[in-house]
């Protein structure tokens, strides 16, 4: 194979830390049995892609310890690509425990991926693939990682790469009144912008998709979820601006966590095989419906919407 036709098709970069819970719905002050998996909100959109036939690649650092390279097989176990994912010998991989009914524990401070760089991209075909996906969480990591976002946005600006940015507001990794400005900041620059109208209207104050749209004008597509609502897709278009809005499927919900990734990654999957928006939206809310069912963030049944194409 030339090394053309190995590149990836989506590259998508972020943390992705091991991820402790109960094996059963209880508290972590009284489980006796714990599970180990990973969880990272860029490496399950790439997992996710790669499952739905988009060679896709992963882009972060771990440490050079066992939950590092326990991180990386399960990531490549998808089919994910994870030769540009770095090995720090100096920084531990990052572990956050979920507290069932409590919310999640971070131990991420100092982790690896908290010191990438602009120099942890330089090797990366970052121009060379068609949509290359990043969130809010990396920029709020580090400074060094929010230089290295500044860095991706303007290397795809310049290429013919699409930019996907999820502005995944996680308040507790920002400092009061930071998250606003510089999340809106990266939502301008991008190509594809997701947003929850929870978010949204936390980090902005919107509380339609028409407000969210008249504050990011400059994103071609801008997709903003609202729960088991349903999605609208604001687009440009020749004739003008085209809204679109596609209700979620009924589900009867196990867990929440990461059906967010899963959308995004069935959108950008239709996006890339050429669906239109209602196919686009239908085929992201196929694959949350999925994750939703589970208590994993990684499910591998293929969507089967209308409009939606196997390769």
């Amino acid at each position: 194979m030339s090394a053309a036709a190995s590149l990836p098709r989506l590259i998508a970069l972020g943390e992705t830390m091991v991820m402790i819970t109960p094996a059963h719905a209880e508290s972590l002050a009284t489980a006796d049995d714990l599970r180990l998996h990973v969880g990272g909100a860029e490496s399950n959109v790439a997992s996710h892609t790669a499952a739905l036939g988009i060679p896709s690649a992963w882009v972060s650092a771990v440490g050079d310890d066992v939950l590092g390279e326990r991180v990386r097989r399960v990531i490549a176990g998808r089919g994910v690509d994870v030769r540009w994912v770095g090995v720090d010998p100096d920084a531990p991989t990052g572990v956050y425990f979920k507290d069932p009914g409590r919310g999640v524990l971070y131990y991420r401070r100092g982790s690896a991926a908290s010191r990438m760089s602009p120099q942890s991209i330089v090797d990366v075909p970052l121009e060379d693939a068609a949509v290359v996906h990043v969130s809010g969480i990396t920029s709020a990591l580090s400074p060094t990682c929010a230089a290295m976002m500044d860095a991706v946005v303007e290397r795809v600006a310049s290429a013919d790469a699409l930019l996907s940015f999820d502005v995944n507001h996680r308040a507790a990794l920002w400092q009061p009144g930071a998250a606003a400005p510089a999340l809106l900041a990266l939502a301008r620059r991008a190509d594809v912008v997701f947003v929850g109208l929870d978010e949204a209207h936390t980090v902005w104050g919107c509380d339609t998709p028409a407000d969210v749209r008249e504050l990011l004008p400059e994103p071609a597509l801008l997709v903003v979820k609202d729960g088991d609502v349903g999605a609208t897709e604001s687009s440009r278009t020749d004739d003008g601006e085209a809204t679109t809005f596609v209700p979620a499927i009924a589900t009867d919900v196990v867990e929440p966590v990461g059906a967010g990734d899963a959308f995004a990654a069935g959108y950008l999957a239709a996006l890339l095989r050429g669906a239109d928006a209602a196919g686009r939206l239908a085929a992201g809310h196929e694959r949350a419906h999925l994750v939703l069912l589970s208590t994993s963030d990684f499910v591998i049944e293929p969507p089967t919407v209308k409009g939606w194409s196997q390769p």
